[in-house]
């Protein structure tokens, strides 16, 4: 009986057959080809003996073309730890917990809108945040690296081209109020937050936050956020400490489970009674992160009610419905009563009645730049949440595995700048003491100068501690089986004179 598979089988091991006689009776030309392609391969990293690749993984390489690499495997989550802590060392003075500059490594494939493009022409449009007389220079010191080979400005651009820049990074200061941990258990870490203190690293932030103080000085980490605060706001902060507990907890904030009591002190006199606002809030910039009550925004509702009224401002509770960003500041401004000190939404740029009434007398973008402006000529830029690095932390991996070339041997690197303070403080790198001592705290910085950096080239003004608070406060948060709340902060008494 005829079977086709049996003859298609023996089809095939007839043409085999053939085929390997012939390559003994003609040369090894073909096998040889065949070799030499399995070893191109596994120079380039390719594995599973045949199985196909999920990307293409390699550009085939014509006259005078330039190789590109094939992408490396992306990291499945973040996660901090002490090769990251061990970066820099805290040091405190005038009342502010301040970050020793170090060098860091901003690190991204090229995108989509980027192929085609020269890396001159991306910096000048895309990383304003430097001169490109910068980016030529640290070009030329090794710090710009394209496909971990030194960068020449003027190469155009592939798909899958992988970019790293290095910088001498400087952190703003954050207040040097101690970070209260409110519980832990096996379950969830609840922090009181201070003021100023962003909850993750963003923008020119990343030693100077939540999650990097719990790491660096209370040895937790792979600590998972369930919900965020504004910077400059205060209170409670949860963390859970596995991703079930995290996916319980923000399911009940999804489907409004959550009750959130928040305090702050407002300008002028609150009306007496329950006050209820449902007005739609949009985000009129991701960027600079401003918000306003407008018709196309998402519907929200925050109820608010009189605590206390000193006779200038009163103090006000707080129970947001919804979990719209800046909620709280965008409904009290839209009332008439923004927060005394707010630095975004309690200012002339706003127009006479600082938007009172959702009224506005420009567009959104002349208020953006009238926001952005003012507080560049204050040098208080870092109170807005601009993206400094324009495509910023949000589009890079960071790393700091990285020697700078170029650099006055007078001068410490970042890791033996690290080891004087430590010597100085006589503090271990990998310490997780729960508070720093006063010693400590008196620890006088060493500067550490880069020749490339802008910023070393500046004398700023610290700010004061009264410029770093918002009187925002999260009271407490309330699941259905867990409570956790915080102390009232002093602005929030009822005898409470601004100074």
């Amino acid at each position: 009986m005829w079977c086709p598979r049996c003859c298609l089988s023996a089809v095939r091991l007839n043409a085999a057959r053939m085929s390997g006689a012939a390559s003994v009776v003609g040369g090894s030309d073909k096998r040889k080809k065949i070799e030499e392609e399995e070893e191109e391969e596994s120079a380039l990293g390719l594995q599973g003996h045949g199985q196909p690749p999920t990307k293409k993984l390699r550009n085939k390489k014509g006259k005078g073309d330039r190789y590109v690499p094939p992408p490396g495997k992306k990291n499945l989550g973040i996660s901090f730890g002490h090769q990251h802590f061990n970066e820099t060392q805290y040091y405190f003075e005038n009342g502010l917990r301040k970050v020793f500059p170090y060098y860091f490594d901003f690190q991204t494939y090229c995108k989509g809108r980027w192929v085609g493009k020269t890396l001159r022409e991306v910096f000048s449009s895309e990383f304003r945040i430097e001169p490109i007389e910068y980016y030529s220079q640290a070009a030329k010191a090794g710090r710009i690296r394209l496909n971990e080979e030194t960068a020449d400005l003027n190469t155009v651009l592939k798909n899958n081209d992988f970019m790293r820049n290095t910088v001498h990074r400087h952190e703003p200061p954050v207040t040097d109020q101690p970070l209260t941990i409110l519980t832990q258990n096996q379950e969830v870490v609840v922090v009181d937050k201070p003021a100023s203190i962003p909850v993750h690293p963003c923008g020119r932030f990343r030693h100077n936050t939540v999650i990097f103080i719990l790491g660096k000085e209370h040895g937790l980490t792979e600590l998972h956020t369930i919900h965020r605060l504004d910077r400059l706001a205060s209170g409670v902060l949860m963390f859970a400490k596995t991703v079930e507990v995290s996916k319980k907890m923000d399911q009940q904030v999804r489907e409004r489970q959550v009750e959130k009591e928040y305090v702050c002190r407002v300008q002028g006199e609150f009306p007496d009674g329950e006050i209820t606002c449902e007005e739609p809030i949009l985000t009129i910039s991701y960027k600079v992160g401003v918000c306003r009550v407008h018709p196309k925004g998402k519907p929200c509702k925050t109820v608010f009610q009189k605590l206390s009224y000193n006779g200038v401002s009163s103090v006000v509770h707080c129970s947001p419905y919804t979990g719209r960003t800046h909620q709280i500041r965008v409904h009290l401004q839209y009332l008439g009563h923004p927060i005394v000190n707010d630095p975004v939404y309690n200012t002339e740029a706003w127009g006479p009645n600082r938007g009172r009434g959702g009224t506005l007398d420009k567009t959104d973008d002349e208020l953006l730049k009238t926001l952005v402006d003012d507080h560049r000529l204050k040098e208080s830029l870092d109170l807005l949440e601009v993206d400094h690095h324009c495509t910023g932390e949000d589009d890079h991996k960071g790393s700091t595995n990285f020697t700078p070339p170029h650099v006055d041997e007078t001068e410490p690197s970042a890791d033996k700048k690290s080891n004087g303070a430590e010597e100085g403080t006589g503090k271990a790198s990998d310490d997780n003491s729960l508070e720093p001592t006063a010693s400590e705290r008196e620890v006088k910085p060493v500067p550490v100068k880069d020749n490339l950096c802008g910023e070393c080239k500046l004398l700023r003004k610290d700010p004061s501690a009264k410029d770093l608070i918002m009187y925002l406060h999260a009271l407490k948060y309330k699941g259905l089986d867990w409570e956790y709340s915080s102390p009232l902060p002093n602005w929030a008494t009822a005898d409470w004179q601004e100074d």
